[in-house]
């Protein structure tokens, strides 16, 4: 379980988050959703410490990820995985070698044992067979599984997306919103999926919170949100124009 409390963070005077409540329950799928910009991304980079907070704090496992020292911070982030949005795979190196990369930071398995557990991964996202192949020769789609094989490589209780579907066809976004519910029973993890993809959200998530102004706005099935009468959520469920969310000035 992960409990994120009174969370507050800025950046150069500008406030993100204020002041977020928040818990993340064993094996469920929770997406974060929220307009560009909200924080959304902000708050996944604090529940593994690349960020830290101006006041608040937050517990994995009944851990305060705050005070832990730097080895047990190690053993902690080895407990997740992190899909990045652009799937952030080194273009130098051959998919195996992409997916591979925490085992040889990580771990003392040998090259025949890790090759082994790639290729365990790379059956388990449906693209066997591809160790050899560079990032170069990948669809965007394929990139985002590469990046999920190697999320998932470690084993990790939980694996947090960031914004999963961006920039894939309706279809191939589909797929992948299949592979994180399949991912989520096979592997029995918790997921935390930042998205705005509001399709993607009603196949995925057990549980829907919307971040707005900073704070946890909404947070309930899929069916209580699309039933919700606040003007907030309605406008943005449904993609509307007119409404109290207004998209700021440009300034020249």
């Amino acid at each position: 379980m992960i409990q994120i409390r009174n969370l507050h963070k800025q950046f150069d005077g500008k406030i993100v988050l204020r002041g977020v409540e928040l818990d993340v329950y064993d094996g469920e799928r929770l997406v974060i959703i929220g307009r560009s910009g909200c924080g959304k991304s902000v708050l996944l980079k604090h529940i593994i410490n690349l960020l830290q907070p101006d006041k608040g704090y937050i517990l994995v496992d009944d851990i305060p990820i705050k005070k832990v020292g730097q080895k047990d911070l190690f053993f902690l982030r080895k407990q997740f995985g992190f899909l990045f949005q652009g799937a952030a795979l080194f273009d130098s190196m051959s998919v195996a070698e992409n997916i591979a990369l925490p085992l040889v930071e990580h771990t003392r398995m040998t090259h025949d044992e890790m090759m082994k557990k790639v290729a365990e991964k790379l059956e388990l996202v449906g693209l066997p067979g591809i160790e050899h192949l560079k990032p170069s020769e990948l669809s965007g789609g394929m990139k985002k599984r590469v990046g999920l094989a190697r999320a998932i490589v470690m084993d990790p209780k939980y694996i947090l997306y960031d914004e999963p579907t961006t920039g894939l066809d309706p279809i191939m976004a589909a797929n992948i919103d299949k592979l994180i519910i399949d991912l989520s029973e096979k592997l029995k993890v918790t997921s935390i999926v930042v998205t705005h993809d509001m399709q993607s959200v009603s196949k995925v998530a057990d549980r829907v919170v919307m971040l707005h102004n900073g704070r946890i706005l909404f947070g309930g099935t899929v069916d209580e949100l699309y039933a919700s009468k606040d003007p907030v959520l309605k406008q943005f469920v449904n993609a509307e124009t007119d409404g109290p969310i207004q998209p700021k000035p440009f300034k020249y």
